[in-house]
């Protein structure tokens, strides 16, 4: 029985901590700082679409709500040139990928107010009107228009019934039976986020514009869901023509142990015929067509197994023929690619030194960079939440963000400046003072290799003075921060602390061999990176040398405890959802198949020793920091066992340690803002423990 999905994409998330220090939470609060109950206060602009003639912007605007819990969103409208600034929908609901009708005259998006499944809502831009166009009981993702206005293309997940082995009895009438053992011969049966991966496959599907019975395009169990990581805010694309969709999917047999190797395919709307268009070792995915329809774009590269590879930019005719590669000269990764209305080039992202940027990228291998600081959400983390759209006079809406800016919708066109056109956020920040950031650079002590940070201080902050100092270790690890909006990171600078984030060797946004220095040896050398770092800052003059704390989530709580393992310099440390042991991960955590091909030799009985040394048990028997780690109960990407496995370890050792676990909560623990305020209180907590004598203590 195979599995097919399409999951959320999940980045790590870094840590959040306020501490004893000269500004106690009351006074933080007087003099107009962040405080953690900003949490339900804070909203995010994201995935604006841009109305076809440029007049007019949607987006989705996020939001929490203190007296439920929960996280909700809404549509908004804004006129490009910043006016009227109006919501389209409203309520504690979620409403998501809203998508302009080629004639603009129709916004499709896609909604769970009707309870149950989310379905698809149709408004009529005129009119105000909306009506709901689907009644589908399982769920979707992705939601494109056909260009003639006719059909609305999707993914759908079509479930089969779960493997049963044996035949049970029936029970009594009456009887109260405990639930049914659940069984699986999938290698990937739990994914983070979604908990047990339900049975069946994603196939596209088209339904009228109007409404009425959603047709299967698609058939198979390995699925068409563009791709194995397919986001559920991309669907099928649509020929010029509307009589088919180009769509990436993975189709291999062995798929669960492939994940990267798809290829592209054109399906026929009428029959659902299937052509395949490339064929490589690797991945060719997120295809979009030309304006005439004679060429495609998409993102792929020759997978090598190497644990960092950049994405390159190519086109291809429309039968597959002369594929070649338009971005070679660009060292970084390209992302979310959208032809030009004119045909004369292809719209990308890529990150570069930790800030996004929006380019126009020529068929003849040049690009033109329109936009910067691209970014939408409470991370500091490169491609977070940042989206954009063309309309077909060549105008732009995107998402920008910048450390005092969490995410705007901005609007540009090519020779122009960018403006940006909300401030969701404007009544929050109004009278509060945020912390600066300031970029640093320095070279490794390991050899000389020059290491890009940021440095955030507390407001009011007094060069004469000496300050707390926190390091905080990023994700991934092949992802990069940058000077971004980041919640958590204010929050710590708003209690006093001087906060330190960088990119250590293995990030990306500086290259293909940057990112490579981890290759097969992580944790190891950035090590040397981030220690360095540490110094670069104690030599700007103003941090407390006697007060330096460690934290960092996912890949940074890996890299939290390496620390530890190998310098006492630190007075506490907070690792969140770490890998501890690389041996038990790639046979528990749901992206094992990753781990053991890319980021290991090979498999762990054959690779012990290589396992082993790189495990943080072999550094553990050297810790003496006093360490809190949290992680949270439904974590299936760095599974709770690791954690404990770490607590035990400096518990047999005698090191002081706690073991904080969040009930229903996923990698992140951001599922619930309260939980994400958890982190919060919790690490306060105990980083005020361990603060240097004569500390001030709130």
């Amino acid at each position: 029985m195979r599995s097919s999905f399409s999951p959320l994409p999940i980045l790590p998330l870094a840590l959040l901590v306020t501490a004893a220090l000269p500004a106690p939470p009351a006074a933080a609060a007087q003099t107009g700082r962040l405080t953690e109950m900003n949490v339900f206060d804070l909203e995010y602009a994201s995935d604006p679409r841009i109305s076809p003639d440029g007049d007019q912007v949607v987006y989705v605007r996020q939001f929490a709500d203190v007296m439920t819990d929960r996280n909700y969103s809404n549509l908004w409208m804004v006129r490009s040139d910043g006016s009227e600034h109006r919501p389209l929908t409203t309520g504690k609901f979620l409403d998501s990928s809203p998508r302009w009708s080629p004639d603009g005259t129709r916004i499709a998006y896609v909604s769970n107010r009707g309870g149950g499944v989310p379905q698809i809502h149709m408004h009529w831009v005129e009119s105000g009107q909306t009506a709901t166009v689907t009644n589908l009981t399982d769920p979707m993702a992705g939601l494109s228009w056909s260009p003639d206005g006719a059909h609305l293309a999707f993914n759908k997940l079509v479930p089969e019934a779960p493997l049963v082995i044996g035949e049970m009895p029936a029970p009594p009438a009456g009887a109260d039976w405990a639930p049914p053992a659940k069984y699986t011969d999938d290698i990937v049966f739990r994914f983070d986020g979604m908990g047990d991966v339900p049975a069946g496959a994603w196939h596209i599907f088209a339904i009228p514009a109007e409404g009425g019975t959603p047709r299967q395009l698609t058939t198979g169990e390995e699925g068409f869901a563009n791709g194995f990581f397919a986001a559920p805010g991309s669907g099928p694309e649509w020929a010029p023509t509307s009589d088919a969709l180009i769509v990436a999917a993975n189709l291999r047999p062995d798929r669960d142990l492939e994940w990267t190797d798809s290829e592209i395919y054109e399906i026929a709307l009428a029959d659902g015929a299937v052509t395949q268009l490339t064929d490589r070792r690797g991945p060719d995915n997120s295809p979009t067509v030309s304006p005439d329809g004679s060429q495609i774009a998409y993102l792929g590269y020759d997978d090598r197994y190497q644990g960092y590879q950049v994405t390159r930019l190519e086109v291809m005719n429309r039968d597959g023929s002369n594929a070649r590669v338009i971005s070679g000269d660009l060292d970084r990764t390209v992302y979310q690619i959208e032809w030009a209305p004119d045909g004369n080039g292809i719209h990308g992202l890529f990150d570069d030194e930790g800030n996004t940027k929006l380019a126009l990228f020529g068929l003849d291998g040049g690009h033109e960079i329109l936009a910067e600081d691209g970014g939408s959400g409470f991370m500091a983390y490169g491609g977070f939440g940042v989206s954009y759209t063309v309309a077909a006079d060549g105008s732009f809406a995107w998402t920008t963000s910048r450390p005092d800016r969490p995410g705007d919708v901005a609007v540009g066109r090519s020779g122009s400046e960018t403006r940006i056109v909300t401030g969701v956020n404007a009544d929050l920040f109004a009278g509060r003072e945020l912390a600066s950031v300031e970029e640093i650079w320095w070279e490794s002590s390991k050899d000389g290799l020059p290491v890009q940070g940021w440095i955030m201080k507390p407001p009011g902050f007094d060069p004469a003075r000496r300050y707390p100092l926190i390091l905080e270790i990023h994700g991934g690890p092949f992802a990069n921060y940058g000077d971004r909006f980041d919640l958590e990171k204010q929050l710590w600078a708003a209690a006093g602390y001087v906060v330190f984030y960088a990119n250590p060797r293995g990030s990306t946004s500086y290259g293909e061999e940057f990112g490579n220095l981890i290759h097969h040896a992580y944790p190891g050398d950035d090590f040397y990176d981030l220690n360095s770092g540490v110094d670069a800052v104690i030599a700007r003059g103003y941090i407390d040398e006697d007060n330096l704390f460690v934290t960092g989530g996912s890949g940074g709580g890996v890299l939290t405890a390496w620390m530890i393992g190998n310098t006492d310099r630190f007075r506490a440390a907070v690792s969140f959802y770490p890998v501890i042991n690389w041996y038990s991960f790639a046979l528990t955590a749901d992206m094992a198949p990753v781990a053991v091909k890319y980021w290991f030799p090979g498999l762990p009985w054959d690779n012990v020793e290589h396992y082993e040394s790189r495990s943080l048990l072999s550094v553990v028997e050297n810790v003496k920091t006093p360490t809190l780690i949290m992680t949270g109960e439904e974590d299936w990407r760095t599974p709770m066992s690791e954690s404990e496995q770490y607590y035990k370890a400096l518990k047999l050792l005698g090191v002081e340690a706690v073991l904080v676990r969040v009930p229903e909560e996923a990698h992140g623990i951001w599922g619930r803002p309260s939980h994400g305020i958890s982190k919060i209180t919790t690490v306060k907590g105990w980083f005020e423990k361990y603060a240097g004598e004569g500390r001030p203590v709130s």
